[in-house]
């Protein structure tokens, strides 16, 4: 368990920094260019890469030892956040930001590969539970593990405005380069007990999508499950696109950042509460619930159009991901061989990854072009207003109130499946998984 908690902080540090570094990038590049576009394109392209190379990262993760993939991660990061900044110093910031020429484009590749190759430690990271925390505990260190992700999110959204504003992005490169080889050498120190991976026959390929599959479906009903994270995600992606601007058509930009950070603490309490208390006897019942209940607070946190509401009710929701992300963790840390787990969870992330953005960039439109109009028309108000009072932004918050109803069904609709049953009897039947373990 203390070997666990020190590559727990190391990847705190790790998240940290290529958050910090990334969102950075983002506020420069707006806030030099005022250019949307780019920052879209910027952020799509992130989560493509995620959902492109996952399943590599997963492959990469069962195949060697986990130590040897966190000092790898690192390794790279640090190395390609070193190219940025000796780009930053070299070229003039014009130049740099002149989306027309190659080397926009090149300075943010780099960072976003940077941040990008970070992941790989993230699905060590949930593989690493299992080597290192007994099964009756993974529920609690995957709370912890969903505390240190809301801090890094927390971290990220008050640092990397103040950093660019008051040490330009110069400075930023510098403190992010700082802190990834401050974690390069720290998890030089750090000494996790396990054998060499033998190889898998079954998988030549770098990339084993093959296997991933193989493996998902040797358990009855997983594919259900990933498959619902994903249904969830696809959904979630209504929030990740409107949230910011439902909250500054309610408050100032400023008033909205110290909203989102206050209701970013909500990360923090919900994984405290998991690590503490854990997810009960069958984390699958567990997951659902709190969907159901995540889906009621989309239903009706934007229901008014009053702040507090919808503050509140993001930190309601912020503070049920831990635990839903945990519950997810601690099911296939249990049913999936060791050997198998980074692939699984790498498949789980790209799939993850690939949903939420989808849903995002289809709402944007259909909001803006069709939805946001009809509320603000006389018809509108007369068909809805008894439902959403008076306000701004009415449109937004009917599409909230419908993706909140989404969510509760598509929960509801999961716990009468046969799906749900056999996941939760193979939970409950699993034993623990067998681990070769060694060094000193």
């Amino acid at each position: 368990m203390r070997t666990f908690l020190q590559v727990l902080l190391n990847t705190m540090v790790a998240n940290v920094t290529t958050s910090f570094l990334w969102f950075a990038l983002t506020f420069w590049v707006y806030l030099q260019t005022r250019n949307v576009m780019a920052t879209g394109i910027i952020g799509g392209a992130y989560m493509l890469l995620i959902a492109i190379f996952s399943i590599l990262f997963g492959t990469i993760v069962d195949r060697h030892r986990k130590r040897s993939v966190f000092v790898f991660s690192s390794a790279v990061t640090a190395a390609l956040f070193v190219v940025a900044w000796l780009i930053f110093l070299w070229q003039p910031e014009s130049m740099l930001l002149d989306f027309g020429g190659p080397w926009f484009w090149l300075f943010a590749a780099i960072i976003l590969l940077g941040a990008v190759v970070e992941q790989m430690r993230n699905i060590a990271l949930s593989t690493t539970v299992t080597l290192l925390v007994p099964v009756e505990r993974h529920a609690n260190a995957n709370g912890m593990v969903g505390t240190v992700q809301g801090l890094a999110f927390i971290v990220t959204s008050v640092f990397s405005g103040l950093s660019v504003g008051f040490l330009g992005m110069g400075g930023t490169l510098v403190i992010a380069v700082g802190l990834t080889v401050v974690s390069l050498v720290h998890i030089l120190f750090i000494r996790i007990p396990e054998e060499q991976p033998q190889p898998d026959p079954d998988a030549p390929s770098a990339m084993d999508l093959r296997g991933s599959i193989r493996a998902i479906r040797a358990v009855p009903a997983l594919f259900a499950l990933l498959f619902f994270s994903m249904l969830n995600n696809l959904v979630g992606g209504v929030h990740m696109a409107l949230m910011d601007p439902y909250g500054l058509e309610l408050m100032s930009v400023q008033l909205w950042g110290i909203a989102l950070g206050v209701a970013s603490t909500g990360f923090l309490v919900g994984g405290i509460v998991v690590s503490s208390v854990g997810l009960g006897k069958n984390p699958i019942r567990t997951l659902l619930t709190l969907v159901v209940v995540t889906g009621v607070i989309g239903a009706l946190f934007a229901i008014r159009d009053w702040w507090p509401l919808f503050v509140a009710g993001c930190w309601l929701y912020m503070a049920l991901v831990p635990a839903i992300e945990a519950a997810e963790q601690t099911v296939i840390q249990k049913v999936v061989p060791f050997h198998r787990q980074g692939r699984v969870f790498g498949f789980a992330s790209a799939m993850e990854a690939s949903a939420a953005p989808i849903t995002a960039f289809l709402i944007a439109p259909i909001a803006q072009y069709a939805i946001i109009p009809f509320t603000e028309s006389a018809d509108g108000r007369a068909t809805w207003g008894w439902l959403l009072g008076e306000g701004q932004a009415r449109g937004i918050a009917l599409i909230f109130f419908f993706s909140g109803l989404v969510i509760i069904a598509l929960a509801l609709i999961a716990f009468t499946t046969r799906s749900y049953r056999r996941l939760s009897s193979s939970y409950l039947a699993a034993s623990v998984p067998q681990i070769a373990a060694g060094g000193p």
